[in-house]
């Protein structure tokens, strides 16, 4: 299968199981437990209907839209994620560079294997860097700095992740970071030569941004669960959201977020955005679909924050369902990221032209020739 031939993000996901070893594929398609939030994620949009609205010029469709003081060209954009380089040797600037093309926002992971410098020097979009409160505070205040002087747009504080969810494929693959060619995975690896060949070629695993900490990965391989639970910090309170929000003093995101107590407490504390996430069905199992969450969270913050739906997207029309709902925009984590395992970054830009032409079309039908009509 070729990328010309990949009409869904579905069929970037069936090529990129193709190109990546076991263990690397189930890291991006995996969920907690039986992986029932996961699946929901992408379920749930089944049970909303789209009214369509006929006779209505629809000749020029203006995806369009504001998101954190700025405008993007799409509606939705590209969400962090972690550790890019298992997928694709050209890594985060693969992706950042698609969003770039497209006009979109890119969000970086503290987890990501780019420095955040380095996204910032390559793209014009508007940057997002997402960050932890970590145990070691002034590492945070370090990010805030770096992200200043490098003129990201917003940070973006994960908030779900106290310890990490039970991910249980990655148990099974024996997935580490960086990859181990041990004799139990050598078949796997031999039988995607495509992979296995650019690891050789590329082999630099390193998480860039925190790398030159001694609690890094500098002491080789080890367990990928184990690192990031190392990370975690239990103790993390709202007080320190609000001392996170002053010391960046700019377009702040909160992601994880999906109870209307928890969205009026970020209103509270400062944050200006809202990510409504269950970390793709990766953290608590059982945790509702963000669709299913976002009315009651609009009718409780009304305009006082902009809210971004993140997970399960996989259809523009997802995305038009989303912004109906009430959402200002979508985030997109795991359809660009089969793109990229599927081609680098000429298999995001497939990711993201699908998606693009999904929304247009599904607003062309439904009589709605902006996103302000949509949320109409």
């Amino acid at each position: 299968m070729r990328l010309s031939k990949c009409h869904n993000i579905s069929d970037l996901r069936t090529l990129a199981q193709r190109r990546l070893p076991a263990p690397m594929f189930h890291y991006i398609d995996g969920g907690a437990d039986d992986e029932w939030s996961l699946h929901n994620n992408t379920a749930a949009f089944d049970k909303y209907e789209l009214m369509p609205n006929v006779l209505v010029d629809v000749d020029r469709i203006d995806l369009k839209t504001k998101l954190l003081g700025t405008e993007i060209a799409l509606p939705f954009f590209l969400s962090p994620t972690g550790m890019s380089r298992l997928f694709h040797h050209d890594k985060e600037l693969a992706v950042a560079r698609a969003a770039d093309k497209f006009g979109t926002a890119y969000a970086l992971s503290t987890l990501g294997t780019t420095r955040l410098e380095d996204i910032a020097d390559a793209i014009d979009v508007p940057k997002i860097f997402q960050l932890y409160i970590m145990k070691d505070r002034g590492l945070t205040r370090e990010f805030v700095a770096r992200c200043k002087a490098a003129g990201y747009t917003a940070l973006c504080l994960t908030a779900d992740t106290p310890v990490a969810g039970n991910r249980e494929r990655d148990l099974r693959t024996g997935m580490t970071m960086p990859p181990k060619f041990g004799l139990k995975g050598l078949l796997n690896f031999a039988m995607h030569p495509h992979w296995s060949l650019s690891y050789l070629r590329h082999p630099n695993f390193d998480l860039a941004n925190v790398a030159h900490r001694t609690d890094a990965l500098s002491g080789g391989s080890m367990g990928l669960i184990d690192y990031v639970n190392s990370q975690f910090d239990r103790t993390v309170s709202w007080k320190d959201v609000e001392w996170l929000v002053g010391e960046w003093g700019g377009p702040f995101i909160i992601k994880g977020l999906q109870s209307v107590p928890d969205a009026l407490k970020a209103r509270d504390v400062g944050a200006t955005a809202l990510m409504i996430s269950n970390h793709g069905g990766r953290q608590l199992e059982s945790a509702p679909a963000p669709i299913d969450c976002v009315k009651d969270i609009r009718a409780a913050v009304g305009n006082d924050l902009e809210l971004i739906v993140d997970g399960g997207i996989r259809r523009g029309n997802h995305i038009v369902k989303a912004l109906n709902a009430g959402a200002d925009a979508c985030s997109i984590g795991r359809a660009y990221l089969y793109g990229l395992a599927a081609g680098g970054q000429a298999g995001v830009e497939r990711a993201l032209t699908i998606l693009k032409t999904e929304t247009e079309r599904t607003m062309a039908l439904m009589g709605c020739p902006s996103i302000n009509d949509i949320k109409g």
